[in-house]
Order: C-alpha cells, then sequence, then structure tokens
C-alpha cells in the first residue's frame, strides 16, 4: 500500500509574504489527512471501550422484613350500625324517604342505598315493577341510583353499605325475618322505621 507523503510543516518563521483572510472570510481550517482509524481510537464524545458498566440495582419489594416473612393481619368482619326511626305503620315509608334524603344530603351514594318494605310497595318500585321483573331487577344489578324493594325478596339483593327498612305493614313473622336478612345485607348501616315496641317484639330484643 503507497505511503501517503507529509505535508511540509509550515513555521511561524518562515519568510514570505502571509496570506491573509479577506475581510469577513475565515481562513480554512487544513484537513486532516484521510486513514485509517485506530480501533483505540474513540469517536469525539463517545468514551471508548473499555470495561461495561455494572447495571443499577433492581429493587423490588421484599415480602420479608429482617429476614422474617410478615404474616397477613386477620380482617374482622365489619358489625352495621343499627338505627331505629321511631314511625308508626302508616308514617314508616315517609320516615324512610326523610331518611334516605339525609343521606343523599350527607354524601352518601345513591348506589349505597337499599330500601326495603314490609307491607305496601314503594311507589317507585310499583311504578319499575309495571315494566316487568327483568328491566326491575336490571336496574338493581346497574347500581345508579337508591333501589327499592319488597322485604320479602332481600335474599335477592346484594350487599349495600347502607340498608333502611320501613316497617310498614305485614305480618310480625315477614317482619322478623326482614330484619336479620336486612341486618346481613348492610355492611356499615341499618336504619329501621317503625314502632319500636313492634320492633322489639319481632325481634325479641331491644335494637
Amino acid at each position: 500500500m503507497p505511503l501517503i507523503p507529509e505535508e511540509p510543516q509550515i513555521h511561524e518563521s518562515a519568510q514570505g509574504p502571509r496570506a491573509t483572510p479577506a475581510a469577513g472570510r475565515t481562513a480554512p481550517t487544513p484537513r486532516p489527512v484521510p486513514g485509517p482509524r485506530s480501533a483505540a481510537s474513540p469517536r469525539p464524545g463517545h468514551p471508548g471501550p473499555g470495561p461495561a458498566r455494572p447495571a443499577p440495582p433492581r429493587t423490588h419489594t421484599s415480602a420479608t422484613s429482617a429476614g422474617q416473612p410478615q404474616a397477613p393481619r386477620p380482617t374482622k368482619p365489619s358489625v352495621p350500625q343499627i338505627q331505629l326511626i321511631p314511625a308508626p305503620a302508616d308514617g314508616a315509608l315517609d320516615a324512610a324517604d326523610e331518611a334516605v334524603d339525609l343521606l343523599l344530603d350527607s354524601g352518601r351514594a345513591p348506589a349505597d342505598v337499599l330500601v326495603l318494605t314490609t307491607g305496601e310497595q314503594h311507589p317507585w318500585a310499583a311504578h319499575e315493577l309495571s315494566f316487568g321483573e327483568a328491566a326491575y331487577w336490571a336496574q338493581h344489578d346497574a347500581r345508579d341510583d337508591v333501589f327499592y324493594a319488597d322485604a320479602a325478596a332481600v335474599g335477592r339483593a346484594s350487599a349495600r353499605p347502607v340498608v333502611v327498612v320501613a316497617i310498614n305493614g305485614g305480618a310480625d313473622d315477614d317482619a322478623a325475618r326482614a330484619l336479620p336478612a336486612a341486618l346481613a345485607k348492610a355492611t356499615a348501616l341499618l336504619i329501621v322505621c317503625g314502632d319500636p315496641q313492634r320492633i322489639n317484639t319481632v325481634l325479641g330484643t331491644g335494637v
């Protein structure tokens, strides 16, 4: 392979006129002679070859603390609070509606509330059932609003944070079955509207 002749070096002490760049123009910088790049010569701005950097340690959540596994804490089943609103049988439904209004005004979501009646159906439930049970229970499953149902159908209803029971009629046996079932459906609060003496009688104990 022919050798590339070296370019003559120009020293500052060389005699002769110097070429001065024209005004507004810069003198061209001599370009280096091209040649093979050494593998040991890194590119400008890039580190040269060397030992690979160690990867940063991965962080992970350990299930142990000081070498000991953390046992899950046992969760206690939540017991709903029980609130009694005294009302006669013919006023229990109105008392239940007022209780629902207070719940919603306090910030409780409508889908959190289930209302049960032991006697006459709530007007909303009677109206929705006129369109068929399928459409009626579809609204229950959608969980978009307060749902009203007959206490006899409490087994079909899903649990909600608040259950309101209106003891507005029906046999004592019906109320006796409805109240424990309603308590099982309430996850935070059970509100019972009715005659306290009758409620205590059907439950066999004070509420």
